[in-house]
Protein backbone atom coordinates (compact mmCIF):
# COMPACT_ATOMS: atom_id res chain seq x y z
CA UNK A 1 0.00 0.00 0.00
CA UNK A 2 3.01 2.25 1.13
CA UNK A 3 4.70 1.55 -2.47
CA UNK A 4 1.23 2.54 -4.21
CA UNK A 5 1.27 5.45 -2.30
CA UNK A 6 4.67 6.80 -3.68
CA UNK A 7 4.29 5.97 -7.08
CA UNK A 8 0.71 7.96 -7.18
CA UNK A 9 3.08 11.03 -5.08
CA UNK A 10 5.25 10.73 -7.65
CA UNK A 11 3.10 10.75 -10.64
CA UNK A 12 1.36 13.97 -8.83
CA UNK A 13 4.58 15.52 -8.38
CA UNK A 14 5.84 15.30 -12.30
CA UNK A 15 2.44 16.34 -13.18
CA UNK A 16 2.76 19.73 -11.62
CA UNK A 17 6.15 20.36 -11.78
CA UNK A 18 5.77 19.69 -15.81
CA UNK A 19 3.19 22.47 -15.74
CA UNK A 20 5.54 24.63 -13.82
CA UNK A 21 8.58 24.18 -16.27
CA UNK A 22 6.06 24.89 -19.56
CA UNK A 23 4.83 28.38 -18.06
CA UNK A 24 8.43 28.87 -16.45
CA UNK A 25 9.39 30.23 -19.95
CA UNK A 26 7.24 33.48 -19.60
CA UNK A 27 9.23 34.05 -16.41
CA UNK A 28 12.83 34.34 -18.62
CA UNK A 29 15.80 31.71 -17.95
CA UNK A 30 18.23 34.01 -19.22
CA UNK A 31 19.22 37.76 -19.33
CA UNK A 32 22.02 37.32 -22.29
CA UNK A 33 21.54 39.89 -24.83
CA UNK A 34 22.63 37.59 -27.63
CA UNK A 35 18.94 35.67 -26.78
CA UNK A 36 17.99 38.67 -29.42
CA UNK A 37 18.63 36.69 -32.27
CA UNK A 38 16.71 33.90 -33.81
CA UNK A 39 14.95 31.85 -31.36
CA UNK A 40 17.35 32.56 -28.38
CA UNK A 41 19.81 31.27 -26.34
CA UNK A 42 20.21 27.29 -27.20
CA UNK A 43 20.43 25.71 -23.90
CA UNK A 44 23.35 23.66 -23.27
CA UNK A 45 22.50 22.75 -19.14
CA UNK A 46 21.76 18.74 -19.37
CA UNK A 47 20.58 16.63 -16.45
CA UNK A 48 22.35 15.24 -13.37
CA UNK A 49 26.02 14.77 -13.57
CA UNK A 50 26.54 16.16 -17.39
CA UNK A 51 26.76 19.45 -15.57
CA UNK A 52 29.48 19.40 -13.89
CA UNK A 53 31.33 17.17 -16.76
CA UNK A 54 31.43 19.67 -19.19
CA UNK A 55 28.14 19.07 -20.43
CA UNK A 56 29.89 15.63 -21.96
CA UNK A 57 27.60 12.55 -21.87
CA UNK A 58 27.49 11.07 -25.85
CA UNK A 59 29.93 8.30 -25.13
CA UNK A 60 29.31 8.31 -21.14
CA UNK A 61 27.79 4.72 -20.04
CA UNK A 62 25.94 4.80 -16.95
CA UNK A 63 23.02 2.68 -15.29
CA UNK A 64 22.75 4.60 -11.74
CA UNK A 65 21.06 7.65 -13.48
CA UNK A 66 19.55 9.43 -16.53
CA UNK A 67 21.89 10.30 -19.23
CA UNK A 68 19.81 12.05 -21.92
CA UNK A 69 22.82 13.18 -24.28
CA UNK A 70 22.42 9.66 -25.90
CA UNK A 71 19.28 7.92 -26.09
CA UNK A 72 20.97 4.38 -26.52
CA UNK A 73 22.13 4.69 -22.48
CA UNK A 74 18.16 4.54 -21.95
CA UNK A 75 19.10 0.79 -22.75
CA UNK A 76 20.58 0.33 -19.00
CA UNK A 77 18.24 1.22 -17.18
CA UNK A 78 18.57 -1.69 -14.43
CA UNK A 79 15.67 -4.07 -13.94
CA UNK A 80 12.96 -2.83 -11.20
CA UNK A 81 14.45 0.85 -11.06
CA UNK A 82 12.27 3.77 -12.01
CA UNK A 83 14.59 7.18 -12.65
CA UNK A 84 13.58 10.91 -12.15
CA UNK A 85 15.19 13.69 -12.45
CA UNK A 86 14.15 17.79 -11.44
CA UNK A 87 16.79 20.30 -12.03
CA UNK A 88 16.49 24.03 -10.89
CA UNK A 89 19.37 26.47 -12.54
CA UNK A 90 20.15 30.15 -11.32
CA UNK A 91 21.95 32.42 -13.90
CA UNK A 92 23.65 35.58 -12.70
CA UNK A 93 24.69 37.51 -16.16
CA UNK A 94 27.28 40.38 -16.46
CA UNK A 95 28.11 41.93 -20.08
CA UNK A 96 29.58 45.54 -21.01
CA UNK A 97 30.17 47.23 -24.32
CA UNK A 98 32.36 50.38 -25.23
CA UNK A 99 29.71 52.30 -23.18
CA UNK A 100 28.61 50.47 -20.16
CA UNK A 101 28.43 47.19 -17.91
CA UNK A 102 25.25 45.96 -16.35
CA UNK A 103 24.29 42.66 -14.76
CA UNK A 104 21.40 40.27 -14.15
CA UNK A 105 20.20 37.39 -12.03
CA UNK A 106 17.59 34.77 -13.18
CA UNK A 107 16.21 31.43 -11.33
CA UNK A 108 14.45 28.93 -13.00
CA UNK A 109 13.45 24.93 -13.20
CA UNK A 110 15.79 23.67 -15.83
CA UNK A 111 14.61 19.67 -16.59
CA UNK A 112 12.50 16.96 -16.24
CA UNK A 113 13.04 13.66 -16.43
CA UNK A 114 12.20 10.03 -15.55
CA UNK A 115 13.48 6.67 -16.59
CA UNK A 116 12.17 2.87 -16.63
CA UNK A 117 13.20 -0.23 -18.14
CA UNK A 118 10.66 -1.89 -20.50
CA UNK A 119 12.62 -5.12 -20.69
CA UNK A 120 15.66 -7.67 -20.97
CA UNK A 121 17.84 -4.67 -22.45
CA UNK A 122 15.59 -2.26 -23.38
CA UNK A 123 14.53 0.80 -21.47
CA UNK A 124 12.68 4.28 -22.32
CA UNK A 125 12.24 7.93 -20.59
CA UNK A 126 10.59 11.12 -20.99
CA UNK A 127 12.68 14.40 -20.84
CA UNK A 128 11.69 17.96 -20.73
CA UNK A 129 14.31 20.99 -20.92
CA UNK A 130 14.93 24.42 -22.41
CA UNK A 131 15.92 24.21 -26.20
CA UNK A 132 16.20 28.14 -26.31
CA UNK A 133 15.91 31.04 -23.78
CA UNK A 134 15.18 34.34 -24.30
CA UNK A 135 15.27 37.46 -22.08
CA UNK A 136 16.74 40.69 -23.21
CA UNK A 137 15.91 44.44 -23.05
CA UNK A 138 17.27 47.18 -25.09
CA UNK A 139 16.50 50.83 -23.62
CA UNK A 140 16.97 54.43 -25.46
CA UNK A 141 16.42 53.02 -29.03
CA UNK A 142 16.65 56.09 -31.26
CA UNK A 143 14.25 56.20 -34.43
CA UNK A 144 12.58 58.81 -36.53
CA UNK A 145 9.70 59.64 -37.47
CA UNK A 146 8.40 59.11 -41.22
CA UNK A 147 8.09 61.91 -43.26
CA UNK A 148 10.24 64.25 -40.46
CA UNK A 149 13.47 64.83 -39.04
CA UNK A 150 12.28 64.27 -35.37
CA UNK A 151 13.01 61.05 -33.75
CA UNK A 152 11.72 59.20 -30.61
CA UNK A 153 12.78 56.75 -27.69
CA UNK A 154 11.81 53.37 -27.09
CA UNK A 155 12.58 50.53 -25.47
CA UNK A 156 12.05 46.80 -26.08
CA UNK A 157 11.70 43.65 -24.25
CA UNK A 158 12.17 39.98 -25.43
CA UNK A 159 10.66 36.67 -23.10
CA UNK A 160 10.18 33.46 -23.93
CA UNK A 161 12.22 30.10 -25.36
CA UNK A 162 11.52 26.97 -26.48
CA UNK A 163 11.13 23.48 -24.94
CA UNK A 164 11.97 20.35 -25.58
CA UNK A 165 9.67 17.39 -24.64
CA UNK A 166 11.64 14.10 -25.93
CA UNK A 167 10.88 10.69 -26.08
CA UNK A 168 13.53 8.05 -25.60
CA UNK A 169 14.07 4.53 -26.03
CA UNK A 170 17.51 2.31 -26.32
CA UNK A 171 17.79 -1.15 -26.88
CA UNK A 172 20.60 -3.12 -26.68
CA UNK A 173 21.85 -5.74 -29.66
CA UNK A 174 24.27 -6.91 -27.29
CA UNK A 175 25.86 -6.50 -23.75
CA UNK A 176 28.66 -4.11 -25.87
CA UNK A 177 26.20 -2.68 -28.39
CA UNK A 178 23.48 0.03 -28.06
CA UNK A 179 20.75 1.76 -30.19
CA UNK A 180 18.59 4.45 -29.56
CA UNK A 181 16.07 6.61 -30.83
CA UNK A 182 14.84 10.23 -29.76
CA UNK A 183 11.50 11.83 -30.53
CA UNK A 184 11.48 15.34 -29.95
CA UNK A 185 8.38 17.83 -29.72
CA UNK A 186 9.71 21.22 -29.86
CA UNK A 187 7.36 24.03 -29.08
CA UNK A 188 7.35 27.51 -27.15
CA UNK A 189 6.82 31.23 -27.62
CA UNK A 190 8.93 34.58 -27.65
CA UNK A 191 7.29 37.59 -26.78
CA UNK A 192 8.36 41.02 -27.61
CA UNK A 193 7.13 44.27 -26.33
CA UNK A 194 7.90 47.76 -27.44
CA UNK A 195 7.34 50.83 -25.78
CA UNK A 196 7.37 54.51 -26.86
CA UNK A 197 6.01 58.03 -26.38
CA UNK A 198 5.27 60.27 -28.81
CA UNK A 199 3.42 64.06 -28.10
CA UNK A 200 2.05 63.01 -24.34
CA UNK A 201 0.64 59.88 -26.16
CA UNK A 202 2.00 56.89 -25.32
CA UNK A 203 2.46 53.27 -27.15
CA UNK A 204 2.59 49.38 -26.80
CA UNK A 205 3.46 47.23 -29.34
CA UNK A 206 3.33 43.27 -28.45
CA UNK A 207 4.05 40.44 -31.05
CA UNK A 208 4.09 37.29 -29.97
CA UNK A 209 5.77 34.51 -32.11
CA UNK A 210 4.71 30.78 -31.55
CA UNK A 211 7.11 28.07 -32.67
CA UNK A 212 6.39 24.21 -32.55
CA UNK A 213 7.88 21.27 -35.07
CA UNK A 214 8.88 17.18 -34.66
CA UNK A 215 12.40 16.21 -35.01
CA UNK A 216 14.07 12.75 -34.99
CA UNK A 217 17.11 11.74 -33.84
CA UNK A 218 19.23 9.15 -33.27
CA UNK A 219 22.51 7.37 -30.89
CA UNK A 220 24.60 4.74 -30.56
CA UNK A 221 26.83 3.38 -27.50
CA UNK A 222 29.28 0.60 -27.85
CA UNK A 223 31.68 -1.23 -25.22
CA UNK A 224 35.36 -0.99 -26.65
CA UNK A 225 36.14 -2.81 -23.50
CA UNK A 226 34.97 -2.51 -19.79
CA UNK A 227 36.79 0.38 -19.23
CA UNK A 228 36.25 2.12 -22.65
CA UNK A 229 32.96 3.26 -24.13
CA UNK A 230 32.72 5.15 -27.56
CA UNK A 231 29.15 6.67 -28.93
CA UNK A 232 27.49 8.82 -30.95
CA UNK A 233 24.59 11.09 -32.20
CA UNK A 234 22.38 12.43 -34.94
CA UNK A 235 19.68 15.37 -35.01
CA UNK A 236 17.80 15.42 -38.28
CA UNK A 237 17.05 18.67 -39.78
CA UNK A 238 13.52 20.17 -39.27
CA UNK A 239 11.61 23.65 -40.09
CA UNK A 240 9.36 24.78 -37.17
CA UNK A 241 6.34 26.29 -38.31
CA UNK A 242 6.14 29.67 -36.76
CA UNK A 243 2.62 31.98 -36.06
CA UNK A 244 3.03 35.78 -35.35
CA UNK A 245 -0.18 37.90 -32.82
CA UNK A 246 0.18 41.29 -32.80
CA UNK A 247 -1.68 44.09 -31.48
CA UNK A 248 -1.05 47.77 -30.61
CA UNK A 249 -2.49 50.07 -28.13
CA UNK A 250 -2.39 53.62 -27.14
CA UNK A 251 -2.96 55.68 -24.11
CA UNK A 252 -4.11 59.07 -24.10
CA UNK A 253 -4.80 61.18 -21.27
CA UNK A 254 -4.65 58.06 -19.21
CA UNK A 255 -7.59 56.47 -21.78
CA UNK A 256 -6.32 53.21 -23.23
CA UNK A 257 -7.65 52.81 -26.99
CA UNK A 258 -6.71 49.68 -29.27
CA UNK A 259 -5.34 50.47 -32.31
CA UNK A 260 -4.84 47.49 -33.96
CA UNK A 261 -6.54 44.34 -32.33
CA UNK A 262 -4.72 41.17 -32.14
CA UNK A 263 -4.17 39.44 -35.59
CA UNK A 264 -2.31 36.35 -36.50
CA UNK A 265 -0.41 36.11 -39.52
CA UNK A 266 2.14 32.88 -40.51
CA UNK A 267 5.73 34.01 -40.58
CA UNK A 268 8.72 32.34 -42.13
CA UNK A 269 9.67 28.92 -40.71
CA UNK A 270 12.87 28.72 -38.76
CA UNK A 271 15.49 26.26 -39.71
CA UNK A 272 17.22 23.78 -37.38
CA UNK A 273 20.29 21.97 -38.94
CA UNK A 274 21.30 18.60 -39.22
CA UNK A 275 23.33 18.14 -35.71
CA UNK A 276 26.12 15.12 -35.13
CA UNK A 277 27.94 14.01 -32.45
CA UNK A 278 30.60 11.97 -31.02
CA UNK A 279 31.90 10.52 -27.99
CA UNK A 280 34.20 8.72 -25.57
CA UNK A 281 34.48 7.72 -21.98
CA UNK A 282 37.21 6.25 -20.49
CA UNK A 283 37.93 4.63 -16.84
CA UNK A 284 41.33 6.04 -16.70
CA UNK A 285 42.38 4.61 -13.33
CA UNK A 286 39.80 2.66 -10.82
CA UNK A 287 38.51 5.69 -9.86
CA UNK A 288 38.57 8.35 -12.38
CA UNK A 289 35.88 8.55 -15.16
CA UNK A 290 37.21 10.65 -18.55
CA UNK A 291 34.73 11.71 -21.00
CA UNK A 292 34.99 13.76 -24.13
CA UNK A 293 32.71 14.62 -26.34
CA UNK A 294 33.21 16.55 -30.14
CA UNK A 295 29.71 18.03 -32.19
CA UNK A 296 29.14 19.59 -35.66
CA UNK A 297 26.08 21.46 -36.18
CA UNK A 298 25.63 22.44 -39.79
CA UNK A 299 23.56 25.69 -39.48
CA UNK A 300 25.16 27.12 -43.46
CA UNK A 301 22.82 24.94 -44.79
CA UNK A 302 19.62 26.47 -42.78
CA UNK A 303 20.53 29.70 -45.24
CA UNK A 304 19.13 32.31 -42.75
CA UNK A 305 20.60 35.34 -41.71
CA UNK A 306 20.11 37.97 -39.19
CA UNK A 307 19.65 41.78 -39.82
CA UNK A 308 23.18 42.00 -38.76
CA UNK A 309 24.23 38.31 -39.18
CA UNK A 310 24.08 35.44 -40.59
CA UNK A 311 24.39 31.66 -39.21
CA UNK A 312 27.64 29.84 -39.82
CA UNK A 313 28.68 25.92 -38.80
CA UNK A 314 29.12 25.27 -34.93
CA UNK A 315 31.61 23.15 -33.88
CA UNK A 316 31.72 22.32 -29.51
CA UNK A 317 34.00 20.85 -27.58
CA UNK A 318 33.66 19.63 -24.57
CA UNK A 319 35.63 17.65 -21.38
CA UNK A 320 35.05 16.13 -18.04
CA UNK A 321 35.97 14.06 -15.13
CA UNK A 322 34.69 12.49 -12.23
CA UNK A 323 36.56 11.14 -9.44
CA UNK A 324 34.59 8.38 -7.53
CA UNK A 325 36.08 6.37 -4.61
CA UNK A 326 33.43 3.60 -4.26
CA UNK A 327 30.02 3.63 -5.44
CA UNK A 328 29.35 1.17 -2.08
CA UNK A 329 31.52 2.24 0.09
CA UNK A 330 30.88 2.27 4.44
CA UNK A 331 32.34 5.94 4.70
CA UNK A 332 30.23 8.75 2.71
CA UNK A 333 33.04 10.26 1.41
CA UNK A 334 34.17 7.64 -0.57
CA UNK A 335 30.67 7.60 -2.71
CA UNK A 336 30.62 10.78 -2.81
CA UNK A 337 31.43 12.12 -6.94
CA UNK A 338 34.11 14.95 -7.68
CA UNK A 339 33.72 16.45 -10.97
CA UNK A 340 34.80 19.02 -13.30
CA UNK A 341 34.91 20.22 -16.70
CA UNK A 342 35.54 22.15 -19.86
CA UNK A 343 33.01 23.15 -23.11
CA UNK A 344 34.28 25.46 -25.58
CA UNK A 345 31.83 26.72 -28.10
CA UNK A 346 32.57 28.27 -31.64
CA UNK A 347 29.23 29.85 -32.36
CA UNK A 348 26.74 29.69 -34.55
CA UNK A 349 26.11 33.48 -35.54
CA UNK A 350 28.46 35.56 -37.30
CA UNK A 351 27.80 39.04 -36.72
CA UNK A 352 29.80 41.63 -38.99
CA UNK A 353 31.69 38.54 -39.85
CA UNK A 354 33.21 38.06 -36.47
CA UNK A 355 32.02 34.84 -35.01
CA UNK A 356 30.31 34.82 -31.08
CA UNK A 357 32.06 32.35 -29.39
CA UNK A 358 32.24 31.32 -25.95
CA UNK A 359 33.93 29.26 -22.97
CA UNK A 360 32.60 27.26 -19.92
CA UNK A 361 34.43 25.64 -17.46
CA UNK A 362 32.27 23.47 -15.09
CA UNK A 363 32.68 21.97 -11.50
CA UNK A 364 30.10 19.71 -9.37
CA UNK A 365 29.58 17.82 -6.99
CA UNK A 366 27.37 14.44 -6.39
CA UNK A 367 25.86 13.81 -2.58
CA UNK A 368 24.62 10.31 -2.33
CA UNK A 369 21.37 9.45 -0.57
CA UNK A 370 21.98 6.32 0.83
CA UNK A 371 24.40 3.60 0.29
CA UNK A 372 21.54 1.11 -0.75
CA UNK A 373 20.52 3.64 -3.21
CA UNK A 374 21.39 5.25 -6.58
CA UNK A 375 19.78 7.90 -5.38
CA UNK A 376 21.86 11.45 -5.70
CA UNK A 377 22.28 15.32 -5.21
CA UNK A 378 24.25 16.64 -7.78
CA UNK A 379 25.42 20.12 -7.14
CA UNK A 380 27.84 21.92 -10.08
CA UNK A 381 28.89 25.43 -10.89
CA UNK A 382 30.11 26.89 -14.47
CA UNK A 383 31.52 30.12 -14.95
CA UNK A 384 31.38 31.16 -19.05
CA UNK A 385 32.30 34.04 -21.44
CA UNK A 386 31.19 34.57 -24.43
CA UNK A 387 31.27 37.86 -27.00
CA UNK A 388 33.69 40.53 -26.99
CA UNK A 389 33.93 44.24 -26.82
CA UNK A 390 34.62 44.99 -30.31
CA UNK A 391 32.34 47.14 -32.54
CA UNK A 392 28.56 46.56 -31.88
CA UNK A 393 29.41 43.15 -30.10
CA UNK A 394 28.86 42.78 -26.05
CA UNK A 395 30.86 40.88 -23.85
CA UNK A 396 29.21 38.07 -21.66
CA UNK A 397 30.30 36.82 -18.10
CA UNK A 398 27.97 34.20 -16.33
CA UNK A 399 27.76 32.29 -13.31
CA UNK A 400 25.71 29.05 -13.15
CA UNK A 401 24.72 27.25 -10.29
CA UNK A 402 22.65 24.07 -11.05
CA UNK A 403 20.69 21.65 -8.68
CA UNK A 404 19.56 17.99 -9.64
CA UNK A 405 17.62 15.41 -7.68
CA UNK A 406 18.74 12.53 -9.48
CA UNK A 407 16.45 9.90 -7.41
CA UNK A 408 15.72 6.05 -8.04
CA UNK A 409 12.77 4.06 -6.81
CA UNK A 410 12.29 0.36 -6.87
CA UNK A 411 9.28 -0.40 -8.46
CA UNK A 412 7.17 -3.94 -9.57
CA UNK A 413 9.61 -5.65 -6.82
CA UNK A 414 8.00 -7.06 -3.81
CA UNK A 415 9.62 -6.44 -0.89
CA UNK A 416 10.05 -9.42 0.82
CA UNK A 417 10.51 -10.45 4.67
CA UNK A 418 12.36 -13.47 6.59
Amino acid sequence: MMMKMNKILITLLFALLMQSVITAQSEGLTSSPYSLYGLGIINQTSIGRANGMGYTGIGLKTDTEINNLNPSNFALIPKNSFFYDVGVVGEFNSYSNTGNNESKTTLNFSNLAFAFRIADRLGAGVTLVPYSDVGYTLLGLVSNIEGSNETFESNVNGLGGLNDLSFNVGYGLSDAFRLGIKATLLFGKIEETETFSISGSYFALNETTNYSGFRLGMGMQFDVTDKITIGSTVQLPVTLSGSLTRSVHKTLDGEEINVEDEETDDVSGFKLPLEIGFGMSARIIESMTLSADYKKNFWDTTNQSENIGTYANQDIYAFGLEYLKNPRGYKYWERMRFRAGFNYDNGYLALNNTKIDGYTLTAGIGLPMGRASNSILNLSYAYGSKGQVQNILVKENFHTLTLNLSLEDLWFKERRIN
